[in-house]
């Protein structure tokens, strides 16, 4: 196991660190005034210029689609940077520094995961009319899965059904915690449903490209996180009423939806992994900084022994999760998704609680600004918390790692199948 860093990556780790000093953070008072301004005009749901003037410029830095791996590259026909799972781990650590700045460069959830799925198991048509535009950032997209009617931290349950009817497929199901489908340029779902409610447990489910636009999508409401309704991007509740789509809209072929879906939350679960440690990262610069600059009962709040501690430990927690991280990243590389599976699994536990952790620590350092608008730490704890839940919640990988880790020494474990999960 190497993981010093390749030159490729140490060379894009320089440019993005520092296309973050000269765009990224300059602009995060510019991305709140604008949205809150947009607020105020009844535009809350816009896109933002503050977003959209810097993709041109992430874009002529050679800092774009920077996700796409090597494999998603060839079968798409289209260019990516052409790294390794473990060449993007840290690039996505300093994206992940700011929660927003993940779709300046292209690289954004779940238009990542949307694209490497289309790139994997969309036919050509699918491919030219959808995969081009959104890895050319034109347009956005939507991953529906979820659903309020049943546990869909066990994907087996989903219960919207996609029926054959002559040359189309016809889609009714009721979803929520829909990424990414309040955006008005939100143009395309992957939406998982059931063909076959007979078939074996994991062949019922498939997956189908649904345009945005398509008649009987209704809309019903931009859920919120804590009080953040995270616009312009939002997470919505929604309805597929007699959604009528044509039949080459399916992936792969009916009864393949739990295969595609292991094959997209796997990277999907490790990008969330590698934002979070950036995001982990920020907080404790924000702690550090704060620490060193207040003063309570005659000395600064970092001499103070409990200061000392937690920032001890949230160093410490941090280099774990990013070398755990790091491991799954290069057994992805080397062995595959499935082998790494449980490295997977162990770093989706690991890094939201790290995060968690970190960032209440900042926040406390902080006092009451801490848990204000005015610094970054109370959104991106509230957005850390949702990733407890977002691709499996902690209980379902946790159960999977004991018994992987139980089948060592007997026959419980054996044969286990990976739970393809989504929220709860």
């Amino acid at each position: 196991m190497d993981f010093d860093y390749s030159p490729k990556t140490r060379e894009l780790q320089a440019k993005l660190t520092q296309f973050m000093d000269d765009y990224i953070y300059p602009a995060e008072k510019d991305y709140e005034a604008e949205l809150e301004a947009n607020t105020k005009a009844g535009k809350r749901w816009s896109a933002l210029k503050t977003i959209e003037n810097l993709k041109p410029k992430a874009r002529a830095a050679g800092l774009w689609n920077l996700f796409l791996p090597v494999d998603s590259a060839s079968a798409s026909g289209y260019e990516g940077a052409g790294l390794t799972n473990q060449e993007y781990a840290p690039l996505a650590e300093i994206m992940g520094r700011v929660q927003w700045s993940s779709e300046v460069f292209n690289c954004s959830a779940p238009d990542t995961g949307n694209m490497e799925t289309i790139a994997r198991y969309g036919s050509e048509a699918i491919k030219a009319r959808w995969l081009k535009p959104l890895l050319e950032g034109q347009i956005r997209s939507a991953f529906a899965m979820t659903e309020p009617e049943v546990a869909s931290s066990d994907a087996t349950n989903i219960c919207t059904r996609i029926e054959r009817d002559g040359n189309d497929y016809v889609v009714n199901g009721h979803k929520w915690w829909i990424s990414g489908a309040a955006d008005p340029r939100c143009a395309v779902y992957i939406t998982m449903g059931k063909t076959d409610p007979d078939a074996p447990r994991h062949s019922q489910q498939s997956m189908i490209i649904i345009p945005a636009d398509a008649p009987g999508i209704r809309i019903v409401r931009p859920l919120t996180v804590f009080g953040y309704d995270d616009a312009p991007h939002g997470h919505v509740e929604m309805y597929f009423e007699n959604v009528r789509v044509p039949a080459d809209n399916i992936l792969l072929g009916e009864g393949r939806g739990f295969e595609i879906a292991q094959g997209r939350l796997g990277p999907g679960r490790i990008h969330h992994c590698m934002r979070l440690i950036g995001l982990a990262e920020r907080a404790l610069e924000l702690m550090c900084k704060r620490a060193l600059s207040r003063t309570a009962f005659g000395k600064t709040v970092a001499q103070q022994t409990v200061t000392q501690e937690r920032i001890a430990e949230a160093r410490c927690k941090i280099d774990m999760a990013r070398l755990l991280t790091l491991r799954a990243a290069w057994l992805m590389d080397t062995v595959g998704n499935k082998v790494a599976k449980n490295d997977i699994a162990m770093i989706k536990v690991v890094a939201p609680n790290m995060a968690l952790q970190v960032i209440d620590w900042a926040m406390q350092v902080h006092g009451g600004g801490g848990v204000s608008g005015d610094f970054p730490l109370a959104s991106a704890w509230a957005g850390a918390r949702t990733l407890r839940f977002a691709d499996g919640p902690d209980e379902v990988h946790r159960n999977a790692i004991a018994k992987w880790e139980l089948g060592k020494y007997g026959a419980y474990g054996k044969d286990h199948q990976v739970p393809i999960t989504r929220g709860s």
